[in-house]
């Protein structure tokens, strides 16, 4: 039969020669039979960037497994459906008694449907594309969407966190309910820092939303994550950046997490998005939200909020590490960054080698921090001799600051003025949290397994 590239999206040689060889197209139902026995579903196109020794082949019980080409020994092809990218649109009732939520997108899959005929996963964005995947939706408000750009998370940066701070401040202004950003979750603690420095005293809720894993697996938090930063937007109280993602292992609730306090601990697991050296603004469920702390923003019907829509992307975070050599340092500061945080050991050191570059940079002008790479504590540089001789050559402690969101703050700090006094004293001053008086008596909890007592508890709570 007649074969176009088309019909092998993604694939290269070898695994190219391989499946037209076979007459084994994109979209067929197979059976691949390998040295290692048969495997049986259908296959699926590749991305750009994949690997070139793969198939890629969906399971009957809806997991991707890959299988290396030079395994397998023939082909045997069942069929081939090929797969319809559109999710027929349902029209999203519109109620003028339920509250206006907008959903903004910034890349990635906000929501989807699986294709059960043909393994495909069809990525859903409209109100109507939205209403026939999460019908749930329509229960709690009227949404609206807008696609702000298509990009992989390790893609944003300050181009679109200013353009989704500028979206955010306009749809306050014209009078929506709330907020949703759709996000991919590798770098949603970045932005999320980013849009609680830029969008301060929102009068309504922003809730960021993602999902770990994709809705074609029977684990997927897809759809269970949109619902719930949908309520929260609609319905919360509490007006600020939030990160809204899974809870506990089961899906009973999920977490609302402040922007500037959120970090991703996890690769993989759902409920990865922690908050670290305090505890969540509260928690969100099919009965609404339930708030555990009473210091947040409060939603307001003014529609008012203040937009600091400014960035110098010329700063670094640098990870200290032992034997680390003063050239990553001079090479900040020759290339031209005016900014860097350190993630130092402890509580905030380097080793003394670095000493002389350090003094290179302040007397270069260069703004240099300290955050802790134990990422739960405080810098507290006055307890040793190490962290008093780097105060004195210019490097600022930044209390309990996470690195990623010091970062965040110096580069926005900088936009708005290069005199060392000023960006003192916006980089000390917290704007939502950031920097917190004390570490609550159950901000630090890392259940360590392998301890007795520890596994004692989670074998009486696991489900």
């Amino acid at each position: 039969m007649s074969q176009t590239a088309a019909d092998f999206k993604g694939y290269r040689i070898p695994t190219l020669d391989l499946l037209q060889r076979e007459e084994a197209p994109v979209w067929s139902q197979v059976t691949l039979h390998t040295n290692r026995g048969d495997f049986s579903g259908l296959i699926l196109p590749r991305s750009e960037t994949a690997d070139a020794l793969h198939i890629v082949l969906k399971l009957d019980t809806g997991y991707n497994i890959g299988v290396r080409c030079d395994t397998v020994e023939s082909i045997s092809v069942l069929g081939r459906k090929v797969a319809n990218y559109q999710i027929p649109e349902k029209a999203f009732p519109v109620d003028p008694g339920k509250p206006r939520v907008k959903l903004l997108g910034t890349g990635g899959t906000i929501a989807s449907r699986l294709d059960y005929r043909t393994g495909a996963v069809i990525p859903a964005f409209s109100p109507g594309e939205l209403y026939g995947s999460v019908p749930e939706l329509a229960d709690i408000c009227n949404m609206e969407t807008e696609k702000l750009y298509g990009v992989f998370s390790e893609n944003m940066g300050p181009e679109q966190w200013i353009g989704t701070a500028r979206a955010i401040a306009r749809e306050i202004a014209g009078g929506v309910t709330g907020i949703v950003v759709g996000h991919g979750t590798d770098t949603m603690h970045h932005t999320a820092a980013a849009l609680s420095f830029m969008v301060q005293d929102p009068s309504v809720p922003i809730v960021m939303v993602g999902s770990q894993r994709s809705s074609d697996r029977p684990s997927s938090d897809a759809a269970i994550n949109l619902i719930n930063a949908t309520r929260t937007a609609a319905t919360s109280d509490i007006a600020e950046v939030m990160v809204c993602m899974f809870g506990p292992t089961s899906d009973e609730y999920g977490l609302l997490h402040r922007g500037t306090r959120v970090r991703k601990m996890h690769s993989s697991y759902r409920s990865t998005f922690r908050t670290l050296s305090d505890i969540p603004l509260g928690k969100i469920d099919g009965s609404g939200v339930t708030p555990f702390r009473t210091d947040y923003n409060r939603r307001r019907d003014d529609g008012q909020v203040t937009l600091i829509d400014v960035f110098d992307d010329r700063v670094s975070l640098v990870y200290y590490y032992p034997n680390m050599k003063p050239d990553i340092i001079d090479s900040l500061i020759d290339n031209g960054y005016k900014g860097i945080i350190i993630a130092g050991t402890g509580l905030g050191h380097v080793n003394k080698p670095l000493y002389p570059a350090l003094q290179r940079a302040r007397d270069a002008g260069v703004h240099v921090y300290m955050t802790v790479q134990t990422l739960w504590g405080y810098v507290q540089m006055y307890v040793y001799e190490t962290g008093r001789e780097i105060m004195e050559l210019g490097v600022v402690p930044a209390a309990n600051m996470l690195p990623e969101v010091a970062y965040v703050k110096l580069g926005w700090a900088l936009g708005q003025s290069r005199d060392h006094d000023e960006v003192q004293r916006i980089m000390l001053s917290p704007v939502n949290g950031e920097t917190t008086e004390r570490e609550p008596h159950n901000g630090y909890l890392v259940f360590q397994g392998g301890i007795p007592e520890v596994d004692e508890f989670i074998s009486s709570h696991w489900k």
